[in-house]
């Protein structure tokens, strides 16, 4: 076989923390949260540099908004290296999210700190924005080279 191991692009609502001996990644499904929605929160846990995958897990998840503590998850016992949960987002903006991995090392809690953030109303009008922006451009070149072209193909 050609390719053993496939990467896809990192999405912007993820992040990955070394400490310890162990690797944390997070992010989020979709990229961009829409506030209210229900959204995936992706956990996953491997161990040195190896990146070995873990048999278990037991974590925690603390999330903060403006140094305000607005949710919590309490310490859950995770089989296997990969947790998905379903996670809603009630406030618009930058979240820190706190993801204490209990038992994993002689200290006992191991605390990753995060920086997530969920999609504002002015999102989508970037979003927006910039897909009117490549139609426009688009539009603008058929106009200027598509009658060369046909000129030519007369001839």
């Amino acid at each position: 076989m050609l390719f053993q191991e496939a990467y896809g692009h990192s999405m912007f609502n993820s992040a990955e923390q070394f400490e310890a001996g162990y690797r944390v990644q997070v992010a989020t499904l979709p990229e961009f949260p829409q506030i209210g929605e229900p959204s995936q929160f992706l956990v996953k846990v491997t161990k040195g540099f190896e990146y070995e995958d873990v048999d278990r897990f037991t974590m925690g998840i603390r999330v903060f908004f403006n140094g305000q503590q607005v949710d919590a998850i309490p310490p859950t016992s995770i089989e296997g290296n990969h947790w998905d949960f379903d996670y809603v987002w009630r406030q618009q903006g930058n979240h820190i999210v706190k993801i204490d991995l209990y038992d994993m090392s002689e200290n006992g809690v191991i605390t990753y700190t995060f920086n997530m953030g969920t999609q504002s109303p002015f999102g989508m009008i970037f979003f927006g924005a910039i897909i009117v922006g490549a139609l426009v451009f688009t539009g603008v070149m058929i106009y200027i080279y598509m009658p060369k072209i046909f000129k030519k193909s007369k001839l």
